[in-house]
């Protein structure tokens, strides 16, 4: 079998509502979607957010600089063409919207070979659940007018579906506001369920937030995400050593060597990769290899579609991020396909490869440059 055609394609998507956390506002998504094909008639899908501005940056690196090292190839051999790439576009951006743009393409190759296979992705890395994965709903933005009230009212419609873990945003106001919107969450679902919080980069040093988080530590908390900026290791690691919460972090970080990096310096007990960001699915397993042999869990970072056959596939995976809605994460309004959610897991996807299927009218509304790319 060999790869006959790359395309791609940026997506842009407007939020319903303009949507904010800790530094940021965001009132659209930008994605690249990736179109492998081969000569047998199997077509993989990729994907990747790329932020909310310049997309196209994404797409233009599958198109113009990595798609060569595809196209002509058996699309089995991920190892040799992530090597190509990543070597290829070495002066390009060892990190950045080029590895992005390499995991886009890279997670078209495996959708296209376990289809080939007639396999769930999940079954074709080799199942590890069987049936279902943990999931935990990611919620709790920030938005004008929302009160504590309402979001301790969100959160308990969370535990109403089924849910048994979830996730609030923090680090946009004061750290004991902060403590008034968690003690809010925390009475709404009670003490058994786990509560994660996502600070997004809140703080510029590790004495603040040391300072913030010790105000939180009352409220029993699975985990505080992203305290400092991703390249502020020596801040992660004085954080996760000064307070008794779990530190995690991870989902801009790309290539094993950053995730490397958070390991020897002790930055945070739970990894957070993200496939579309940190090199595809070939990275992501070295990542998940080099943290079972650390004895630290991941739990990735959203795309829900993509995470949960990788953490079926992963044992020292932990939770599939979950939006219950397209307010926050919309690339599910470019997918005909949805999946099932029961009992506080995920039902895995029985359909060859991803299980995705694309609604290309929704592509075509949303597309930036339609679908162009690589042939022989």
């Amino acid at each position: 079998m060999k790869v006959t055609e790359v395309l791609a394609a940026t997506v842009v998507v407007p939020l319903r509502n303009v949507t904010s956390f800790s530094t940021r506002t965001v009132s659209e998504r930008h994605y690249t979607l990736v179109r492998v094909r081969t000569d047998e008639g199997v077509e993989g899908l990729g994907f990747c957010y790329c932020g909310n501005r310049a997309g196209w940056i994404v797409t233009q690196a599958v198109r113009d600089l990595l798609s060569v090292h595809v196209v002509g190839r058996d699309p089995h051999d991920t190892e040799a063409i992530w090597e190509a790439m990543y070597r290829d576009a070495v002066l390009m951006g060892r990190r950045g919207a080029v590895l992005r743009a390499i995991s886009a393409i890279d997670i078209a190759l495996w959708d296209a070979v376990s289809k080939a296979a007639g396999l769930p992705l999940y079954r074709y890395l080799g199942g590890y659940r069987q049936d279902s994965v943990p999931a935990y709903a990611s919620g709790g933005y920030y938005l004008d007018g929302k009160t504590p009230q309402h979001l301790a009212d969100e959160c308990a419609a969370y535990v109403d579906a089924g849910f048994k873990a979830l996730k609030i945003k923090v680090g946009r106001v004061s750290a004991s506001e902060d403590a008034v919107r968690i003690a809010a969450v925390r009475r709404a679902i009670g003490d058994d369920v786990e509560l994660f919080v996502d600070a997004n980069n809140a703080w510029n040093d590790a004495t603040s937030a040391i300072r913030a988080i010790r105000q939180w530590e009352e409220y029993d908390l699975g985990w505080v995400e992203e305290p400092t900026m991703p390249d502020e290791l020596e801040a992660s690691a004085a954080v996760a050593a000064a307070v008794d919460m779990p530190i995690a972090t991870g989902e801009i970080h790309q290539t094993r060597w950053d995730f490397l990096e958070i390991l020897e310096r002790s930055a945070a007990s739970i990894l957070q990769p993200d496939a579309g960001v940190v090199g595809g699915i070939t990275e992501f397993r070295r990542v998940a290899s080099l943290a079972a042999a650390h004895s630290v869990t991941l739990a990735p970072h959203w795309l829900a579609d993509l995470h949960v056959h990788l953490v079926a596939s992963t044992p020292n995976a932990t939770y599939v991020e979950f939006f219950t809605d397209t307010e926050v994460l919309n690339i599910m309004e470019l997918f005909e396909t949805k999946l099932r959610f029961e009992d506080g897991a995920l039902v895995l996807p029985q359909e060859p490869g991803l299980g995705i299927v694309l609604d290309d009218e929704a592509v075509d509304r949303y597309s930036h440059d339609g679908w162009q790319g690589q042939r022989p």
